[in-house]
């Protein structure tokens, strides 16, 4: 609870609204002495501590996240989401928690919102009422006016990760087994393409971070996402960023144009953060001409639907089916699902390797599963897993 509202009722949201307005109105920044003086001028006398606290206050809402600043800088969280004024969760990785943050009401949530948006050089207002971004700190801010959006304005910010993780600290939290460690590091050294599936929040981009870190030091990446958040720790990565038109709709650069690029400019790990559009045609030639180890993430329930989403992808990019199954049969060979159940903590679920059958058709294989009650078991897929973790003969 605020100084004002402690002091003055419920009127202190007016008040307050109307300070904001006074010192912004005259250009000034909300130090004490201002604050004061405003105070005065509307015919409040409060004590040093409250005027302390409303200067706080005023301060937050001008400064980084505002209200929302002390979670997204909390250990553990990945994500916060505001549902209106009266409804703010945190993600800490075992699902949504309520929080004890409030807003005034809905306009103090827009305006946060429409000042993270010009932050990030976004317009968000009546005629453009939803925006996705990210922050300088590398933060993913979402946002959806009311009364499109209800119970409020919706704000959601994902937040990156901290740290990279290496495999050790996987299997420490539980994320994967030991010998499911071992298994993706051969992964990783045989070079083979693959990529991490699963679902929103599941975890992909952590995991890929991690096997990334693994990567020879000699070797290259070049990694193109639309919003950057891939930090491996190694020691040679370029990242390529994605770019929305601005408010003039002008100066848009697609993940496909960055891909395009990305192959000129020598990589020896071609990664594509997220594969979620028309970047799959060209992902999946180049991984055709001797771009080797090359990876990335995809969404997808299991890793058996990966084929039937990368054919969904290719087919509303102009590929034909058959195409795109035939490109796909040579350019990717192994998925990595990780799972994120309803309560509990992301695991890697499964390993499965890709192949045609004899229609032509991509199909996912189950190599190895990860289950809970007991020790991995292996699937049809295992043999050819590995074969593909062998390395080319």
């Amino acid at each position: 609870m605020s100084a004002l509202t402690q002091q003055r009722g419920e009127g202190s949201p007016v008040l307050l609204e109307r300070l904001r307005r006074s010192l912004a109105a005259d250009g000034c920044d909300p130090t004490a002495t201002r604050v004061a003086a405003a105070l005065r001028a509307e015919g409040h006398i409060l004590g040093d501590g409250a005027v302390l606290d409303i200067v706080d206050e005023l301060r937050r809402d001008t400064v980084g996240a505002g209200p929302l600043d002390g979670l997204l800088h909390e250990s553990g969280v990945t994500d916060v989401v505001v549902n209106g004024p009266s409804a703010v969760f945190v993600d800490r990785g075992s699902g949504l928690e309520p929080t004890g943050v409030r807003f005034a009401d809905d306009e103090a949530v827009r305006r946060l919102a429409q000042r993270l948006a010009a932050a990030g050089g976004r317009r968000l207002d009546d005629a453009s009422p939803y925006v996705d971004l990210r922050l300088r700190d590398g933060t993913r801010f979402h946002a959806v006016l009311s009364p499109l959006a209800r119970p409020g304005t919706a704000i959601s910010l994902r937040v990156p990760a901290r740290r990279t993780f290496t495999l050790a600290d996987l299997i420490e939290v539980g994320t994967i087994t030991p010998l499911g460690a071992e298994l993706l590091r051969d992964l990783v050294s045989s070079r083979a393409p693959f990529l991490v599936t699963g679902g929103t929040g599941g975890g992909k981009t952590t995991l890929l971070a991690t096997l990334l870190s693994l990567v020879d030091p000699r070797e290259r990446l070049v990694i193109v996402e639309d919003a950057s958040e891939l930090r491996p720790e190694h020691p040679h990565v370029v990242g390529l960023e994605g770019r929305p038109a601005n408010i003039e709709g002008a100066g848009a650069v697609s993940v496909r144009d960055l891909v395009r690029q990305a192959l000129r400019m020598r990589p020896d790990r071609l990664v594509v953060g997220e594969v979620r559009g028309a970047e799959v045609v060209d992902l999946l030639a180049a991984l055709n001409t001797g771009h080797e180890g090359g990876c990335g993430t995809v969404h997808a329930n299991s890793a058996s639907d990966v084929p039937a989403r990368l054919e969904a992808l290719g087919v509303a990019a102009g590929l034909s089916r058959e195409a795109l199954h035939s490109q796909l049969a040579s350019a990717v060979q192994v998925a990595v699902h990780i799972v994120r159940p309803h309560r509990g903590s992301r695991h890697v679920r499964e390993i499965a390797v890709l192949s045609a059958d004899p229609s032509g058709m991509v199909r996912a294989e189950h190599a190895v599963v990860f289950t809970s009650e007991g020790a991995p078991q292996a699937g049809p897929g295992a043999r050819r897993l590995e074969q593909i973790l062998a390395g080319p003969s």
